[in-house]
């Protein structure tokens, strides 16, 4: 457990008992991040939608003086603004916010609709950018502050059947970049953690759009990406040597770090991606990838015969 002088000396850029505000923490990285904080003496609030709350029941931590588990649905401004709030007049603000919740469609850009791609970004990037905009003025008068925000390795590069879920770790990635300048003459450190494959079950918690449907009862060519993509990546999500705890333990050391920098690989993989994508020639890169893929040869053979 990290005791008040523990955490003071850990992290001198902060207050006593820094106020930490967590989102999406009822399963895999958010879980494991509070799972920590718990043992700590940091001031914490764990959050999930309402519906998910019921899963804290068993769990080995509860609701204390110091670690709050609130209900925030990260796409409700009203929700967002409430708690921030309460947190204020409790606490003065947050002092490290960590954009964490996150959901991934499985689906080709023409089995998406608009509907489907806003739900998409207001959970991964409106979401996280509006909770940012709430906690800035305190840290700006605080001249100190941090902001985590959880990436993935799809918002450095992008995969059949994922371009919504690229788009919005993209957009998440492009203005946490600009913020990293926005907000450093305050001393507020900006940081995206980008895991890979992970070792989980989260692959069965992808949504599938309405029009993706199709493949049951009118299959067409792009329902092979499908039957190829999905068992694809739960292969490379078994095959990870890295767990949802080993991500919470780096986000915990850059919490701790005097000045993190701006992108962190969190994974093996996620490394090898960075440098295969900054070294090898562009045009090259995604040849090499489409090549790559599961069942190319005979997505080609389907659009030839559709």
């Amino acid at each position: 457990m990290w005791t008040r002088s523990e955490v003071a000396k850990a992290s001198p850029h902060f207050r006593a008992n820094p106020v930490v505000l967590v989102t999406g923490t009822t399963s895999g990285i958010g879980f494991e991040i509070v799972r920590k904080l718990w043992k700590s003496d940091y001031r914490v609030v764990a959050t999930a939608r309402k519906e998910s709350l019921s899963k804290f029941n068993n769990v080995e931590f509860k609701e204390t003086d110091r670690f709050w588990i609130r209900r925030l649905d990260v796409t409700s401004a009203e929700e967002r603004a409430e708690l921030v709030a309460e947190i204020s007049k409790a606490w003065g603000g947050v002092d490290i916010l960590i954009n964490n919740a996150g959901i991934s469609y499985r689906a080709v850009v023409e089995h998406m609709t608009d509907e489907e791609e806003i739900h998409q970004l207001q959970t991964n990037y409106l979401g996280a950018v509006g909770l940012i905009r709430l906690v800035l003025p305190w840290m700006r008068s605080q001249h100190n502050g941090q902001i985590i925000n959880i990436s993935s390795v799809s918002g450095m590069m992008a995969m059949p059947t994922m371009s919504s879920y690229s788009a919005s770790k993209f957009a998440l990635e492009g203005a946490s970049e600009s913020l990293w300048y926005e907000v450093r003459p305050w001393n507020i450190r900006v940081c995206l953690v980008q895991p890979g494959f992970i070792h989980s079950e989260s692959f069965r918690n992808v949504y599938f759009s309405k029009r993706s449907a199709v493949c049951d009862i009118n299959p067409d060519a792009y329902c092979q990406y499908y039957a190829d993509m999905a068992p694809f990546i739960e292969r490379l999500m078994k095959l990870s040597p890295t767990s949802a705890e080993d991500i919470a333990r780096r986000v915990m050391k850059i919490m701790h770090a005097k000045n993190p920098p701006l992108r962190v690989p969190a994974t093996w993989d996620a490394s090898v991606f960075y440098w295969v994508r900054r070294l090898l020639p562009r045009w090259f890169y995604h040849r090499f990838l489409y090549w790559g893929l599961p069942g190319v040869k005979n997505w080609t053979k389907l659009a030839k015969r559709n």
